[in-house]
Protein backbone atom coordinates (compact mmCIF):
# COMPACT_ATOMS: atom_id res chain seq x y z
CA UNK A 1 0.00 0.00 0.00
CA UNK A 2 2.92 2.31 1.14
CA UNK A 3 4.50 1.74 -2.58
CA UNK A 4 0.98 2.84 -4.23
CA UNK A 5 0.89 5.77 -2.12
CA UNK A 6 4.59 6.54 -3.12
CA UNK A 7 3.87 5.64 -6.90
CA UNK A 8 0.61 8.13 -6.76
CA UNK A 9 2.59 11.06 -5.05
CA UNK A 10 5.31 10.85 -7.70
CA UNK A 11 2.82 10.29 -10.82
CA UNK A 12 0.75 13.81 -9.41
CA UNK A 13 4.39 14.89 -8.90
CA UNK A 14 4.96 14.75 -12.64
CA UNK A 15 1.91 16.07 -13.59
CA UNK A 16 2.45 19.36 -11.45
CA UNK A 17 6.01 20.08 -12.99
CA UNK A 18 4.77 19.35 -16.57
CA UNK A 19 1.41 21.75 -16.16
CA UNK A 20 3.98 24.55 -14.47
CA UNK A 21 6.41 23.92 -17.51
CA UNK A 22 3.46 24.35 -19.76
CA UNK A 23 2.76 27.42 -18.05
CA UNK A 24 6.14 29.29 -18.42
CA UNK A 25 6.30 27.51 -22.06
CA UNK A 26 3.12 30.09 -22.56
CA UNK A 27 4.92 32.85 -21.32
CA UNK A 28 7.81 31.93 -23.38
CA UNK A 29 5.74 32.15 -26.20
CA UNK A 30 4.37 35.36 -25.58
CA UNK A 31 8.22 36.70 -25.51
CA UNK A 32 8.40 35.07 -28.62
CA UNK A 33 5.82 37.53 -30.18
CA UNK A 34 7.49 40.18 -28.18
CA UNK A 35 10.90 40.19 -29.65
CA UNK A 36 9.33 39.47 -33.28
CA UNK A 37 7.82 42.25 -32.87
CA UNK A 38 11.18 43.97 -32.03
CA UNK A 39 12.47 42.83 -34.78
CA UNK A 40 10.28 43.91 -37.43
CA UNK A 41 10.60 47.35 -35.54
CA UNK A 42 14.22 47.47 -36.13
CA UNK A 43 13.70 47.45 -39.51
CA UNK A 44 12.07 50.67 -39.37
CA UNK A 45 14.99 51.94 -36.84
CA UNK A 46 12.95 52.26 -33.92
CA UNK A 47 13.49 48.62 -32.51
CA UNK A 48 16.54 49.16 -31.02
CA UNK A 49 14.99 51.49 -28.74
CA UNK A 50 13.09 49.01 -27.23
CA UNK A 51 15.59 46.07 -27.50
CA UNK A 52 16.43 46.50 -23.50
CA UNK A 53 13.00 45.85 -22.54
CA UNK A 54 12.27 43.32 -24.78
CA UNK A 55 15.48 41.49 -23.47
CA UNK A 56 14.31 42.20 -20.00
CA UNK A 57 11.15 40.59 -20.79
CA UNK A 58 12.54 37.87 -21.79
CA UNK A 59 14.52 37.85 -18.58
CA UNK A 60 11.61 37.41 -16.65
CA UNK A 61 10.36 34.77 -18.10
CA UNK A 62 13.51 32.98 -17.81
CA UNK A 63 13.83 33.87 -13.85
CA UNK A 64 10.18 31.92 -13.92
CA UNK A 65 11.87 29.12 -15.40
CA UNK A 66 14.88 29.29 -12.89
CA UNK A 67 12.74 29.98 -10.08
CA UNK A 68 10.54 26.31 -11.53
CA UNK A 69 13.68 24.75 -11.79
CA UNK A 70 15.51 25.98 -8.64
CA UNK A 71 18.66 27.88 -10.65
CA UNK A 72 20.32 30.95 -9.59
CA UNK A 73 18.71 34.55 -10.58
CA UNK A 74 21.69 36.00 -12.81
CA UNK A 75 20.09 39.64 -12.09
CA UNK A 76 19.11 41.98 -13.95
CA UNK A 77 19.88 42.85 -18.22
CA UNK A 78 22.72 45.09 -18.85
CA UNK A 79 20.64 48.40 -20.06
CA UNK A 80 22.15 49.28 -23.41
CA UNK A 81 21.29 46.85 -26.21
CA UNK A 82 25.08 46.39 -27.73
CA UNK A 83 25.74 45.41 -24.15
CA UNK A 84 22.68 43.33 -23.86
CA UNK A 85 23.61 41.55 -27.33
CA UNK A 86 27.28 41.10 -25.95
CA UNK A 87 26.04 39.02 -22.53
CA UNK A 88 26.15 35.13 -22.43
CA UNK A 89 23.37 35.13 -20.20
CA UNK A 90 20.89 37.09 -22.73
CA UNK A 91 22.73 34.76 -25.80
CA UNK A 92 21.85 31.76 -23.88
CA UNK A 93 17.92 32.90 -22.85
CA UNK A 94 17.59 33.83 -26.75
CA UNK A 95 18.94 30.22 -27.53
CA UNK A 96 16.65 28.13 -24.54
CA UNK A 97 13.46 30.48 -26.47
CA UNK A 98 12.28 28.24 -29.15
CA UNK A 99 13.25 25.02 -27.09
CA UNK A 100 11.28 26.16 -24.57
CA UNK A 101 8.63 27.02 -26.55
CA UNK A 102 8.70 23.91 -28.65
CA UNK A 103 9.47 21.16 -25.89
CA UNK A 104 7.86 23.09 -23.42
CA UNK A 105 4.59 23.35 -24.93
CA UNK A 106 4.78 19.66 -26.59
CA UNK A 107 5.78 17.85 -23.21
CA UNK A 108 3.06 20.47 -20.76
CA UNK A 109 0.14 19.44 -23.64
CA UNK A 110 1.11 15.81 -23.14
CA UNK A 111 1.19 16.21 -19.55
CA UNK A 112 -2.36 18.03 -19.48
CA UNK A 113 -4.13 15.09 -22.00
CA UNK A 114 -2.99 12.02 -20.30
CA UNK A 115 -4.40 12.47 -17.18
CA UNK A 116 -7.19 14.04 -19.04
CA UNK A 117 -7.70 11.09 -21.08
CA UNK A 118 -6.89 8.74 -18.12
CA UNK A 119 -9.85 10.15 -15.94
CA UNK A 120 -12.43 10.30 -19.11
CA UNK A 121 -11.71 6.70 -20.20
CA UNK A 122 -11.82 4.82 -16.80
CA UNK A 123 -15.31 6.98 -15.83
CA UNK A 124 -16.53 6.73 -19.43
CA UNK A 125 -19.03 3.10 -18.97
CA UNK A 126 -20.61 5.25 -16.28
CA UNK A 127 -22.06 7.97 -18.34
CA UNK A 128 -21.60 7.13 -22.20
CA UNK A 129 -25.18 6.25 -22.56
CA UNK A 130 -25.66 9.55 -21.92
CA UNK A 131 -24.07 10.91 -25.47
CA UNK A 132 -25.56 11.43 -28.45
CA UNK A 133 -25.01 8.51 -30.92
CA UNK A 134 -23.42 10.71 -33.04
CA UNK A 135 -21.07 11.82 -30.59
CA UNK A 136 -20.12 8.20 -28.38
CA UNK A 137 -16.82 7.75 -29.32
CA UNK A 138 -13.78 9.51 -27.40
CA UNK A 139 -11.14 10.81 -29.00
CA UNK A 140 -8.33 8.03 -30.19
CA UNK A 141 -11.39 5.17 -29.90
CA UNK A 142 -11.58 3.25 -33.56
CA UNK A 143 -14.44 1.30 -32.61
CA UNK A 144 -18.44 2.12 -32.10
CA UNK A 145 -19.48 2.31 -28.63
CA UNK A 146 -23.12 1.29 -28.21
CA UNK A 147 -23.32 -1.17 -25.47
CA UNK A 148 -21.49 -1.92 -22.27
CA UNK A 149 -18.82 -4.31 -23.15
CA UNK A 150 -17.67 -1.58 -25.89
CA UNK A 151 -17.50 1.17 -23.34
CA UNK A 152 -15.75 -1.37 -20.95
CA UNK A 153 -13.24 -1.26 -23.45
CA UNK A 154 -13.26 2.29 -23.42
CA UNK A 155 -11.92 2.00 -19.91
CA UNK A 156 -9.26 -0.29 -20.50
CA UNK A 157 -7.60 2.18 -22.67
CA UNK A 158 -8.33 4.46 -19.79
CA UNK A 159 -5.63 1.72 -17.44
CA UNK A 160 -3.30 2.50 -20.80
CA UNK A 161 -3.45 6.01 -20.62
CA UNK A 162 -2.81 5.84 -16.65
CA UNK A 163 0.47 3.28 -17.40
CA UNK A 164 1.89 5.22 -19.79
CA UNK A 165 2.00 8.06 -17.53
CA UNK A 166 3.33 6.61 -15.43
CA UNK A 167 6.64 5.38 -17.16
CA UNK A 168 6.87 8.40 -19.87
CA UNK A 169 5.93 11.18 -17.37
CA UNK A 170 9.15 11.26 -16.37
CA UNK A 171 11.18 11.42 -19.66
CA UNK A 172 8.49 14.37 -20.56
CA UNK A 173 9.58 16.36 -17.28
CA UNK A 174 13.28 15.66 -17.92
CA UNK A 175 12.87 16.56 -21.80
CA UNK A 176 10.90 19.91 -21.26
CA UNK A 177 13.51 20.85 -18.41
CA UNK A 178 16.62 20.11 -20.01
CA UNK A 179 16.82 23.15 -22.04
CA UNK A 180 16.26 25.31 -19.05
CA UNK A 181 18.98 23.73 -16.99
CA UNK A 182 21.45 23.44 -20.11
CA UNK A 183 20.77 27.03 -20.97
CA UNK A 184 19.71 28.85 -18.10
CA UNK A 185 22.07 27.47 -15.61
CA UNK A 186 24.34 30.28 -13.58
CA UNK A 187 28.34 31.02 -15.36
CA UNK A 188 30.65 28.63 -14.15
CA UNK A 189 31.84 29.99 -10.29
CA UNK A 190 28.38 31.04 -9.58
CA UNK A 191 27.50 28.09 -7.78
CA UNK A 192 30.41 27.84 -6.01
CA UNK A 193 30.09 30.63 -4.97
CA UNK A 194 26.65 30.79 -3.94
CA UNK A 195 27.64 27.21 -2.01
CA UNK A 196 30.53 29.11 -0.05
CA UNK A 197 27.90 32.05 0.85
CA UNK A 198 25.71 29.25 1.89
CA UNK A 199 28.21 27.70 4.24
CA UNK A 200 29.16 30.75 5.92
CA UNK A 201 25.79 31.77 6.43
CA UNK A 202 25.07 27.92 7.89
CA UNK A 203 28.48 28.02 9.66
CA UNK A 204 27.25 31.15 11.27
CA UNK A 205 23.92 29.87 12.29
CA UNK A 206 25.35 26.08 13.09
CA UNK A 207 27.79 28.64 16.05
CA UNK A 208 24.81 30.63 17.43
CA UNK A 209 22.75 27.22 18.25
CA UNK A 210 25.62 25.91 20.16
CA UNK A 211 26.28 28.99 21.95
CA UNK A 212 22.65 29.40 22.66
CA UNK A 213 22.70 25.44 23.63
CA UNK A 214 25.48 26.01 25.99
CA UNK A 215 23.81 29.20 27.57
CA UNK A 216 20.27 26.79 27.85
CA UNK A 217 22.95 24.51 29.95
CA UNK A 218 24.32 26.56 31.89
CA UNK A 219 21.00 28.63 33.12
CA UNK A 220 19.64 25.10 33.79
CA UNK A 221 22.42 24.03 35.82
CA UNK A 222 22.87 27.61 37.32
CA UNK A 223 18.85 28.11 38.06
CA UNK A 224 17.89 24.59 38.90
CA UNK A 225 20.09 22.04 39.66
CA UNK A 226 23.41 24.28 41.98
CA UNK A 227 20.83 25.90 43.82
CA UNK A 228 19.09 22.12 45.09
CA UNK A 229 23.06 21.21 45.91
CA UNK A 230 23.64 24.51 47.92
CA UNK A 231 20.86 23.79 49.46
CA UNK A 232 21.79 20.06 50.41
CA UNK A 233 24.89 21.28 51.27
CA UNK A 234 23.09 23.81 54.02
CA UNK A 235 20.97 21.40 54.96
CA UNK A 236 24.19 19.43 55.78
CA UNK A 237 25.65 21.64 57.71
CA UNK A 238 22.77 22.15 59.70
CA UNK A 239 22.66 18.67 60.20
CA UNK A 240 26.04 18.55 61.88
CA UNK A 241 25.17 21.04 64.05
CA UNK A 242 21.83 19.41 65.40
CA UNK A 243 23.14 15.87 65.36
CA UNK A 244 23.83 16.15 69.43
CA UNK A 245 21.83 18.40 70.85
CA UNK A 246 18.47 18.05 68.71
CA UNK A 247 18.12 14.74 66.91
CA UNK A 248 15.00 14.93 65.81
CA UNK A 249 15.53 17.94 64.01
CA UNK A 250 18.61 16.37 62.52
CA UNK A 251 16.22 13.74 61.20
CA UNK A 252 13.62 16.60 59.46
CA UNK A 253 16.84 18.08 58.02
CA UNK A 254 18.56 15.00 56.48
CA UNK A 255 14.89 14.37 54.98
CA UNK A 256 15.19 17.84 53.30
CA UNK A 257 18.74 17.37 52.69
CA UNK A 258 17.80 13.89 50.49
CA UNK A 259 15.04 15.56 48.64
CA UNK A 260 16.97 18.36 47.85
CA UNK A 261 19.65 15.85 46.57
CA UNK A 262 16.91 13.66 44.78
CA UNK A 263 15.49 16.54 42.74
CA UNK A 264 18.90 17.91 41.90
CA UNK A 265 19.59 14.01 40.28
CA UNK A 266 16.29 14.43 38.82
CA UNK A 267 17.02 17.76 36.84
CA UNK A 268 20.88 16.78 35.76
CA UNK A 269 18.99 13.79 34.12
CA UNK A 270 16.68 15.95 32.42
CA UNK A 271 19.50 18.03 31.56
CA UNK A 272 21.23 15.02 30.04
CA UNK A 273 18.54 14.02 28.38
CA UNK A 274 17.81 17.26 26.43
CA UNK A 275 21.46 17.03 25.11
CA UNK A 276 20.74 13.68 23.42
CA UNK A 277 18.05 12.01 24.42
CA UNK A 278 18.75 8.26 25.86
CA UNK A 279 15.41 6.73 23.84
CA UNK A 280 16.97 7.21 20.77
CA UNK A 281 19.60 4.76 21.66
CA UNK A 282 17.20 2.50 23.29
CA UNK A 283 14.68 2.51 20.70
CA UNK A 284 15.54 4.08 17.66
CA UNK A 285 14.59 7.05 16.09
CA UNK A 286 10.92 5.29 15.15
CA UNK A 287 10.82 4.42 18.84
CA UNK A 288 11.58 7.36 20.04
CA UNK A 289 8.91 9.48 17.41
CA UNK A 290 6.28 7.22 18.42
CA UNK A 291 7.17 8.44 22.23
CA UNK A 292 6.54 11.94 21.34
CA UNK A 293 3.19 11.24 19.30
CA UNK A 294 2.38 9.09 22.08
CA UNK A 295 2.72 11.70 24.79
CA UNK A 296 1.19 14.59 22.90
CA UNK A 297 -1.89 16.16 24.08
CA UNK A 298 -3.22 16.67 20.38
CA UNK A 299 -3.99 13.10 19.01
CA UNK A 300 -0.96 12.57 16.50
CA UNK A 301 -0.79 9.82 13.70
CA UNK A 302 3.22 9.03 13.42
CA UNK A 303 4.59 7.77 10.12
CA UNK A 304 8.09 6.73 9.86
CA UNK A 305 9.34 4.97 7.33
CA UNK A 306 13.28 4.67 7.47
CA UNK A 307 15.23 1.72 6.44
CA UNK A 308 18.41 2.26 8.58
CA UNK A 309 19.76 4.35 11.37
CA UNK A 310 21.07 7.66 10.52
CA UNK A 311 24.10 10.07 12.42
CA UNK A 312 23.31 9.78 16.01
CA UNK A 313 23.57 13.78 15.85
CA UNK A 314 20.71 13.46 12.35
CA UNK A 315 18.41 11.72 14.63
CA UNK A 316 19.01 14.24 17.72
CA UNK A 317 17.88 17.00 15.50
CA UNK A 318 15.34 14.95 13.99
CA UNK A 319 13.38 14.57 17.17
CA UNK A 320 14.09 18.00 18.65
CA UNK A 321 12.41 19.18 15.55
CA UNK A 322 9.46 17.06 16.19
CA UNK A 323 8.88 17.42 19.64
CA UNK A 324 9.17 21.47 19.12
CA UNK A 325 6.68 21.05 16.51
CA UNK A 326 4.47 19.23 18.23
CA UNK A 327 5.25 20.91 21.16
CA UNK A 328 4.28 24.46 19.30
CA UNK A 329 1.21 22.28 18.33
CA UNK A 330 -0.13 21.94 21.48
CA UNK A 331 0.33 25.31 22.89
CA UNK A 332 -0.47 27.85 19.93
CA UNK A 333 -2.22 26.11 16.88
CA UNK A 334 -5.57 25.02 18.48
CA UNK A 335 -5.52 21.74 16.31
CA UNK A 336 -7.56 18.83 17.02
CA UNK A 337 -5.33 16.70 14.91
CA UNK A 338 -1.71 16.40 14.03
CA UNK A 339 0.03 14.11 11.55
CA UNK A 340 3.79 13.68 11.64
CA UNK A 341 5.48 12.07 8.43
CA UNK A 342 9.63 10.97 8.21
CA UNK A 343 10.81 9.09 6.00
CA UNK A 344 14.35 8.13 4.11
CA UNK A 345 15.23 8.53 0.74
CA UNK A 346 18.02 8.66 -0.71
CA UNK A 347 20.97 9.98 1.29
CA UNK A 348 18.18 12.34 3.03
CA UNK A 349 15.77 12.05 5.72
CA UNK A 350 12.57 13.90 5.20
CA UNK A 351 10.15 15.50 7.78
CA UNK A 352 6.54 16.83 7.13
CA UNK A 353 4.50 17.79 10.40
CA UNK A 354 1.18 19.26 9.32
CA UNK A 355 -1.92 19.55 11.92
CA UNK A 356 -5.40 21.59 11.20
CA UNK A 357 -5.16 24.42 13.34
CA UNK A 358 -5.66 28.31 13.01
CA UNK A 359 -2.71 28.78 11.17
CA UNK A 360 -0.41 31.99 11.19
CA UNK A 361 2.46 30.69 12.59
CA UNK A 362 5.62 32.78 12.50
CA UNK A 363 9.06 32.40 12.92
CA UNK A 364 9.58 36.04 14.53
CA UNK A 365 6.93 35.34 17.24
CA UNK A 366 8.54 33.37 19.83
CA UNK A 367 7.39 30.28 19.48
CA UNK A 368 10.75 27.80 18.62
CA UNK A 369 10.93 28.01 14.89
CA UNK A 370 13.31 30.22 14.44
CA UNK A 371 15.38 27.65 16.61
CA UNK A 372 14.16 24.57 14.48
CA UNK A 373 15.40 26.51 11.55
CA UNK A 374 18.69 27.16 12.95
CA UNK A 375 19.68 24.08 13.72
CA UNK A 376 18.43 22.36 10.76
CA UNK A 377 20.47 24.78 8.76
CA UNK A 378 23.25 23.80 11.07
CA UNK A 379 23.25 20.71 9.28
CA UNK A 380 22.85 21.92 5.81
CA UNK A 381 19.07 20.85 6.05
CA UNK A 382 16.36 22.94 4.62
CA UNK A 383 13.59 23.93 6.54
CA UNK A 384 10.00 25.05 5.30
CA UNK A 385 7.25 26.29 6.77
CA UNK A 386 3.34 26.52 5.05
CA UNK A 387 0.66 28.11 7.31
CA UNK A 388 -1.57 30.49 5.76
CA UNK A 389 -4.11 32.23 8.50
CA UNK A 390 -6.85 29.49 8.91
CA UNK A 391 -4.72 26.66 8.55
CA UNK A 392 -3.59 24.39 7.68
CA UNK A 393 0.20 24.44 8.61
CA UNK A 394 2.88 22.02 7.25
CA UNK A 395 6.25 22.09 8.02
CA UNK A 396 8.85 20.22 6.02
CA UNK A 397 12.52 19.54 7.27
CA UNK A 398 15.15 17.49 5.09
CA UNK A 399 18.16 16.75 6.88
CA UNK A 400 21.70 14.99 4.99
CA UNK A 401 21.37 11.51 6.72
CA UNK A 402 24.86 10.49 6.93
CA UNK A 403 26.15 7.80 8.86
Amino acid sequence: MARVRERLRASLDVVVRLVGGFGTALLAVAAVVVLGVVAVLGLLGVGVLLLPAALQALRSVANRERARLGVLDPGPVPRSARAALRDVTVLRELAWLPLHTTLGLAAGFLGLALPAYTVQNLTYPLWYHRLPPSDNRPDLIFWAVTDLPSALGVALTGFGYAALLVVAGPVLVRLQEWPGRQLLAPPAGADLSLRIAELTATRAAALDAHAAELRRIERSLHDGTQNRLVAVNVLLGAVRRAVDRDPAAAHAALDRAQDAAEQALSELRAVARSILPPVLADRGLSGALTGLATSCAVPCEMVVDVPGRCAVSVEATAYFVVAEALSNITKHSGATRAVVEVAGAGDRLRLRITDDGKGGADETGGSGLAGIRRRVEAYDGRFTLDSPSGGPTTMRVELPCGS
